[in-house]
């Protein structure tokens, strides 16, 4: 598709088609290598730096932004994390992660590693980047002339970017994995059967760190986030409305999922946050077509169960940086072996995250298989040094690749 005779057309290396933390890495790191590229977003700066996300993010990938100039505020100011703790059977079980794996978690919300990255790509590194865009479509990703076209929120005027790689960033919803062709790609969808009542309170944490609470009225969970607000979240049946759990409900039902021997009552506060999430996961393959490389939730979506999401994006990421670096300097093989290379991980997570589902939901499934077995895996867990050494590991991600 040519783009009309009246669009401004403009040339670089890499079009990179979403602003979060997978695609503000990639631009951050052709930046620091010399090779141009544009990021495309659809919403404001604003907008990306406000969005509610995901808050753990594993050492190995602070670890990897800090050794390209992009972690210093993080590791100036996020908490980290070094155990958390099971509630079931009315008993508190404390599971020291960084005693038994040598890592830790690292807290800190996506929003401010992405106004992280915003400001070293554009306020310290004069990088382009277009916000609010409209319109966004790709051209030509399986032939020798890719581009990536979209409107001027302001003008109207339609711009027409040309380019040799495209770098699909853009989440679940976005343009470019609906770009592929059908039949191009695999999509494989697993869905959990539960859904999660996400929740943030305007109140101080009542534990240290994050509580599973594993309940037979559905799981609960408790976990910090800053001195005045705590996240939480509440097993519901698939396709609940948010607007059917009013405070005092919410609050009883965290009060009582989270109960335990020796646990102070959970300190409440006004709920500033109430969305539900259907817990499903899905995979591309392979995660590239033509001229196109996607990364991030555009090719693959964790459900939050492990807190896997972020970290994958950024795994993403620096694979595609590194390949695409590469690409520049005429070796093709980094983008040829992309999508084995990133899927080696995706899988690897999807399984811990399917078999920890097990355990925090297997007690409320109303399947007594289901629940005799999800109390095997913890008392193994629990009564098991080896056992409980190999889940820390995942739990905390594994340094090198899987």
């Amino acid at each position: 598709m040519n783009p009309p005779a009246s669009a401004s057309f403009t040339r670089t290396s890499v079009a990179v088609v979403g602003a979060g933390p997978a695609g503000l890495t990639v631009a951050n790191l052709l930046r620091a290598a010399g090779i141009d590229c544009v990021v495309l977003e659809a919403e404001s700066r604003e907008f990306i730096e406000q969005r509610p996300r995901a808050g753990f993010i594993e050492e190995w990938a602070v670890r990897a932004l800090a050794r390209h100039g992009l972690a210093g505020r993080l590791l100036e100011t996020a908490e980290t994390q070094a155990q958390f703790e099971f509630r079931f059977d009315g008993r508190r079980h404390t599971f020291r992660t960084a005693e038994l794996s040598g890592r830790r978690h690292f807290v800190y919300p996506q929003p401010l590693l992405v106004t992280d990255l915003v400001a070293a790509y554009v306020d310290e590194a004069g990088g382009d980047a277009r916000f609010g865009v409209r319109d966004v479509r790709l051209h030509d990703i399986d032939g020798d002339r890719p581009a990536v076209s979209y409107t001027d929120p302001l003008t109207g005027a339609r711009h027409h970017i040309a380019c040799d790689v495209i770098a699909g960033c853009d989440g679940a919803r976005g343009v470019t994995r609906a770009a592929i062709p059908a039949g191009r790609t695999v999509l494989t969808r697993y869905d959990h059967g539960v859904a999660w009542l996400a929740l943030l309170a305007e109140a101080p944490p009542s534990a240290e760190g994050v509580v599973f609470g594993i309940h037979e009225r559905g799981f609960g969970a408790h976990m910090a986030r800053s001195p005045e607000v705590t996240r939480y979240y509440l097993q519901v049946p698939p396709g609940e409305d948010a607007d059917d759990w009013p405070h005092a409900r919410v609050w009883e039902e965290l009060q009582t999922r989270l109960a335990a021997a020796g646990a102070p009552p959970l300190t409440e506060g006004p709920l500033r946050e109430k969305v539900v999430l259907d817990m499903h996961n899905y995979v591309v393959e392979p995660m590239a077509y033509g001229r196109l490389y996607l990364a991030g939730d555009a090719a693959h979506l964790v459900a939050p169960i492990a807190a896997k999401g972020m970290n994958l994006a950024i795994n993403d990421a620096l694979l595609l940086a590194e390949a695409l670096i590469a690409h520049h300097h005429g070796d093709d093989s980094g983008l040829a072996g992309y999508s084995d290379a990133c899927l080696r991980r995706v899988w690897q997570y999807l399984e811990f995250s399917q078999w920890l589902s097990e355990v925090l939901h297997g007690a409320s499934s109303g399947d007594r298989f289901r629940a005799g077995t999800a109390a095997a895996r913890l008392r193994r867990l629990l009564g098991s040094r080896a056992a409980a050494e190999a889940f820390a590991g995942l739990y905390l991600g594994e340094e090198a690749d899987l």
